[in-house]
């Protein structure tokens, strides 16, 4: 599908996402409070933001959010949600190459994004750079199952389902990108969310003959089991 097609589909769906994680914004604030326990005084970055999902979730915990995306349908609808959230601002980049003049950051983040970009290792590298010395990181995405053809299963209908997507990490891909960053683990955990297919399909914005065939390889008919990884890391530092 074609960038014209895959930002229609962006700015059709927007709405609807934005919808749904208001929906789910206190269980995902308290998540990040046990997960992360933020002190109150940090500055996050939230890379990939989308409509912001991870930023509203996460404002009234921290000082400061910056949320940066690279599709402006997804931002314009974040802006019309932000205004009980002064302390948020939201600025439109790529998250493989962000603005200098942005600053480094006590926290970065980035959630369910690594699997939209073609060079996560790229995103993961730039969050690093942003990242305090002796800051913290914050990941979270969907996660592929150990067993190949499963993965590629999975890949194959998440991609029917939406265009952006390239491609869901392993547990061991994503470790060995910390590994390579420098990165030290903190804690991790897997998630478990059960999805129905048809309300998972509607949240893409995923219809007709994209419909079909992501039905035909969807991996199950009514719901399944996706697993999603948190991830908190730390940069070495003083």
């Amino acid at each position: 599908m074609n960038s014209d097609a895959v930002h229609k589909r962006f700015s059709e769906s927007a709405e609807r996402l934005a919808e749904l994680e208001e929906s789910r914004r206190e269980a995902l604030r308290e998540r990040i409070r046990r997960f992360v326990a933020p002190t109150g005084e940090e500055r996050v970055l939230d890379s990939g933001t989308g409509t912001g999902a991870l930023a509203f979730a996460i404002s009234p915990l921290v000082r400061e959010v910056v949320g940066v995306d690279i599709v402006p349908e997804m931002l314009e609808e974040a802006r019309t949600r932000a205004g009980e959230f002064p302390n948020i601002t939201f600025v439109e980049a790529d998250l493989t190459k962000l603005p200098p003049d942005l600053g480094a950051f006590d926290l970065t983040a980035t959630s369910r994004t690594l699997h939209h970009v073609a060079r996560p290792e790229l995103a993961l590298a730039e969050l690093t750079r942003t990242t305090m010395p002796g800051g913290r990181m914050l990941v979270v995405d969907s996660i592929a199952p150990i067993d190949p053809l499963a993965a590629l299963e999975l890949n194959r209908f998440e991609r029917a389902r939406d265009p952006s997507h390239t491609r869901t990490l392993a547990d061991a891909d994503l470790r060995g990108m910390f590994e390579a960053n420098g990165l030290v683990l903190l804690r991790s955990e897997v998630v478990r969310e059960q999805e129905e297919v048809d309300e998972y399909l509607d949240r893409a914005g995923c219809v007709g003959k994209a419909r079909e065939e992501a039905l035909a390889v969807a991996p199950a008919r009514g719901s399944y089991v996706k697993e999603v990884g948190w991830y908190l890391l730390r940069k070495p530092g003083f």
